[in-house]
């Protein structure tokens, strides 16, 4: 299971008194998820598909395909309940522009996907500093693969630059990850900028976000 960035985990909202309901929710993607849509309007081109990775519960997903209705959002995750709720998340919202959750795994050499690229933008929140660097190589891999000359591949969560971290909470927060799993922690962006080289990828665009994160945007080069 990729999981998401929280001091909480997400609950499900049949704990709440909802019956069947498989809706989750996260602390987190309700704090974060205004000031993430903000830089996505920014960024993203004006129609097309978006594909995105480890979608966690879904509220990402419903929440962005409806303030973007220009936009076809393809949410994957490679656990169950995620995509559990994701649905249930996606059924409630009513939207047309969002799809069913896909079972990816970015460790995979294809991601069920290839009959539907090239995408126009690839998103991935929160996820690769709470899975192994294969994911991180995965993932990049995949962009390569899948995304159209031009392309958008949007990563956000906590980051190092040059092995620093900005705040004293994020080298904690990497402590605990690696506490956790020793194949986990904060990834350095000169790190992922060279994954992205070898995937025709440049690093086109480092934006400051609340809580200490970052949101990094990849362009995939024409020629690649």
């Amino acid at each position: 299971m990729i999981e998401k960035s929280d001091d909480r985990p997400p609950v499900a909202l049949e704990q709440r008194g909802v019956g069947a309901d498989q809706r989750m929710f996260s602390p987190s993607a309700a704090r974060n998820a205004a000031p993430i849509l903000a830089i996505l309007q920014r960024v993203l081109p004006s129609s097309g598909s978006v594909l995105e990775i480890g979608c966690g519960t879904g509220e990402h997903a419903v929440s962005f395909a409806a303030a973007m209705p220009q936009l076809t959002w393809r949410p994957s995750d490679p656990d169950p309940d995620a995509r559990a709720s994701a649905s249930s998340w996606i059924s409630f919202a009513d939207l047309s522009n969002v799809s069913a959750p896909l079972d990816i795994d970015v460790c995979a050499s294809t991601w069920c996907v290839e009959q539907d690229a090239p995408f126009d933008v690839m998103i991935s929140l929160n996820m690769v500093h709470i899975a192994p660097w294969s994911a991180s190589l995965g993932l990049f891999a995949g962009a390569g693969r899948l995304l159209r000359a031009g392309a958008l591949l949007i990563l956000y969560g906590p980051f190092t630059r040059d092995g620093a971290h900005n705040a004293p909470s994020n080298a904690a927060f990497d402590v605990s990850l690696k506490a956790r799993n020793q194949s986990w922690g904060l990834r350095d962006i000169a790190d992922l900028e060279r994954l992205g080289e070898v995937s025709g990828l440049v690093l086109r665009e480092t934006i400051e976000m609340p809580a200490n994160n970052r949101m990094l945007v990849f362009a995939k080069r024409d020629n690649a």
